[in-house]
């Protein structure tokens, strides 16, 4: 198998993640790499769970990529499965056996003990220099990920995690084999902490880009774009379109996902006028983070290209 072929899969569970559009998406990569399975550059500008990397990793011959997220906890994690995996591998080893070895009521107190350390280092955090602290931290983040409600990830506006407990029979806390893999995946890539305007630098001519910025929210009560403490709004959006606009000026193959307004309000056409003048498909998506069940079911999604 070549060194550039990977069979990893996304190492934590992401809402929005768009395991579940894979199809779609891969049904609309550019033309050209159906002929020469080689990507020469892709640049991910909100790589949340990382399932469109990972993706192109196990069909295609990806030579560069370059992967970037404004959640710096996020991207600490993927900077620790690149460099020091087997470390983390050993700590969440013993935080899975310890917390399963516990009955519901102590793994509930297990559970908020490590947030409350968790959120307890957020102001006085070294987020710039690497170090041993990061692989720490990470492991939580990753047990966290596998034991909280629904797997989300959600910040409040002092970038504090405060998503409450699941309840999980069996969760896989450490998954050794996926993380082996998710280090050979990111051995050859850049990962970034940065807003997706900075991923500019990285975007050239030919280069495969692919944005699944936080969605546009369909209603007032289903607003979910706290992935990290600043969000994402309809600003965000405009900015957004107008970058995808430019970097479309620079020849790249650009790619975009997110709701469609018209789930709720037929005469919304906010993404329309965004993106007229690419194109733009509609296609089903099922949700995965509403608190009711009965709020859970076949929903339309847009991808836009410019190709």
């Amino acid at each position: 198998m070549n060194k550039n072929i990977s069979s990893a899969k996304p190492f934590l569970k992401w809402a929005g993640g768009k395991n579940q559009l894979l199809n779609e998406l891969n049904n609309r990569l550019p033309p050209y790499l159906k002929d020469t399975r080689t990507i020469e550059r892709y640049v991910e500008p909100f790589v949340g769970g990382g399932a469109m990397f990972f993706n192109l990793k196990k069909h295609y011959k990806v030579k560069e990529s370059i992967l970037l997220d404004i959640n710096r906890e996020l991207v600490m994690a993927y900077q620790v499965m690149k460099n020091d995996h087997k470390i983390l591998i050993d700590i969440l080893n013993d935080i899975e056996e310890n917390h399963l070895k516990k009955d519901e009521i102590a793994r509930k107190e297990n559970y908020y003990r490590i947030r409350d350390i968790y959120n307890s280092e957020v102001e006085d955090f070294d987020y710039e220099n690497y170090n041993y602290p990061w692989i720490e931290r990470t492991s939580y983040f990753i047990f966290m990920n596998k034991t909280c409600f629904n797997g989300l990830f959600r910040q409040n506006k002092n970038g504090k995690f405060n998503v409450p407990f699941g309840l999980y029979k069996n969760p896989k806390i450490c998954d050794k084999t996926n993380i082996n893999l998710v280090h050979q995946a990111l051995s050859d890539t850049e990962i970034i902490c940065s807003d997706f305007i900075n991923s500019d630098k990285y975007i050239v001519e030919d280069a495969f880009v692919y944005l699944d910025p936080p969605y546009r929210p369909l209603s007032k009560t289903s607003n979910f774009t706290s992935y990290s403490k600043e969000g994402f709004t309809d600003f965000d959006q405009l900015k957004l379109a107008t970058f995808f606009k430019k970097m479309d000026q620079k020849g790249a193959y650009l790619m975009l996902s997110n709701s469609d307004p018209k789930n709720e309000d037929l005469t919304d056409k906010f993404f329309d006028n965004l993106y007229s003048e690419f194109n733009i498909d509609i296609v089903y998506a099922k949700r995965n983070i509403n608190r009711d069940s009965s709020g859970r079911g076949t929903i339309n999604e847009l991808i836009v290209r410019n190709f």
